[in-house]
Order: C-alpha cells, then sequence, then structure tokens
C-alpha cells in the first residue's frame, strides 16, 4: 500500500476500521512469510517428493517406450550400472517422441525422447544425462523448484506440510512447476557447470569424453532445428569448444 492509499483508508474507515485492515494485512503479510519460509527450507526428502510428483505427471503427458520395446531396451543398455550417481538414486525411461531432447526431475528421474536416441550414440547420450544430472547434483533444480513454490499458488500446499510430508500438488501446479524447474533457461554459470559435471560424469565410468565434444557439435551441426534441448540452453558450438580444451 503506497502512502496515498494508506491516507485514504484512513480517512475512508476511520481508526477502528483502519486499524482492522492493517491488522488483516499484517496477517496475510506473515501468511505469504510463512509460504516463503516453507519453500526456502525444503528438505532433500520434500525435493524428491515432488520431484516425484512432477515425473509422474509428465509421464502421463507423454508415451512412455514398454519394457519391450527397442528404444527402452537401448536406454537400458546405455544407463546399466548408472542406478546410483553420488548418492542420487536415478530411474529411467523413454518417451516416445521426435524431439531431440531429455530432462531430468529433482528426484533423479531420467526422461529420454526418442528423438535423441535416434540422433546420438551411445556415449553421446551418457553426456546429455550427465549434464542434467549435474543440474541436480549442483543445487539448480533445487533453488528453482524452491523459487517456484515461494512464488506460485502452490506455495500453499508446501507450507501446509508442517508435518514433514509434502502436499499433493494439482496437475495445473505441477505442469507450472515443470516449466519452471525443468524447461525454462539455466544461467550461463549453471550450464557451465552441468557441462563440467557431465564431462566428470564420462570420466567417473571410463566413457569417451570426447563424446561431449561430438555430442555438442552435433547440436551446433543442426543450427538448432528440431533440437528442444538446446531452446534452454546456450551456444552449442562455445561449449562444444571449451569441452575440446578439456578433452586436450
Amino acid at each position: 500500500m503506497d502512502r496515498r492509499h494508506f491516507l485514504f483508508a484512513a480517512g475512508a474507515f476511520g481508526v477502528a476500521g483502519f486499524a482492522q485492515a492493517s491488522e488483516s494485512r499484517l496477517g496475510n503479510m506473515l501468511g505469504a512469510a510463512r509460504k516463503g519460509a516453507a519453500a526456502a527450507s525444503l528438505s532433500d526428502e520434500d525435493v524428491r517428493a515432488y520431484g516425484a510428483q512432477m515425473v509422474t505427471y509428465a509421464d502421463a503427458q507423454h508415451r512412455v517406450a514398454p519394457a519391450g520395446n527397442s528404444y527402452a531396451q537401448r536406454l537400458a543398455t546405455i544407463t546399466r550400472g548408472l542406478e546410483e550417481d553420488n548418492g542420487l538414486r536415478m530411474n529411467y525411461k523413454v518417451y516416445l517422441d521426435p524431439q531431440i531432447n531429455a530432462m531430468v526431475t529433482p528426484d533423479g528421474s531420467v526422461r529420454v525422447y526418442s528423438g535423441l536416441l535416434d540422433a546420438f550414440t551411445d556415449d553421446e547420450i551418457r553426456f546429455v544425462m550427465g549434464h542434467e544430472i549435474g543440474h541436480v547434483a549442483h543445487n539448480h533444480t533445487r533453488k528453482r523448484l524452491q523459487t517456484a513454490l515461494a512464488a506460485s499458488a502452490a506455495r500453499d500446499a508446501a507450507a501446509s506440510s508442517g508435518s514433514g510430508r509434502v502436499a499433493q500438488l494439482a496437475d495445473s501446479q505441477l505442469g507450472g512447476l515443470l516449466e519452471r524447474v525443468v524447461a525454462a533457461q539455466h544461467s550461463q554459470g549453471n550450464e557451465r557447470e552441468a557441462d563440467d559435471y557431465g564431462m566428470q560424469f564420462m570420466a567417473r565410468r571410463n566413457y569417451d569424453r570426447k563424446a561431449a565434444v561430438s555430442a555438442l557439435d552435433k547440436m551446433a551441426a543442426m543450427g538448432g532445428g528440431g533440437v528442444s534441448w538446446l531452446s534452454t540452453h546456450p551456444d552449442p558450438k562455445r561449449r562444444a569448444d571449451r569441452m575440446r580444451k578439456q578433452v586436450g
């Protein structure tokens, strides 16, 4: 309330009315502060629980490849031995969608689009996955989740979880969280950290680190056409040049 509105409220409602309005406004402000605090103090368990809700919603919006599908079988081969990464439990599925894309939700659920499997080699896909996992490992997705919960109607559900259990969010809220936490563009600094993590992810498992360079070179050659992953990531050519220096 600015000063003009403050004076108008005092004159129109009188002292008693103004006191009541001020008390109500203070209550709203304290309520909003409590909701923001609840979102800002999410535990690791809360983050994983919200991530699980998000990926359940996302899976329902896509055609998921069944276990016997050739795409699912290939992804199972690519991810063999990758059920855990630095304490984060991972799970993997394929979306039958021609987009060249991949995503990871805060609980460690990796989703790879069939278009990415069509266009990239196994190790190139591993780098893409390692990059996305890097956003979780560096708490980029956690911070986004906290911000999104504090800034949206979903904060009501976050604030109601005083017992330590997160509330079940509505589909409309989950769709918004996916957009803000998973699909929105990261900062240049975050992307560099995720690229570096992707390289470390490859090195820890003795995968070919040159696949990071070839994957980014491939994206650069595509010019962004049909590459959904590029819409929220910086210029792949500059990223490829940076990775090339790391490979040596």
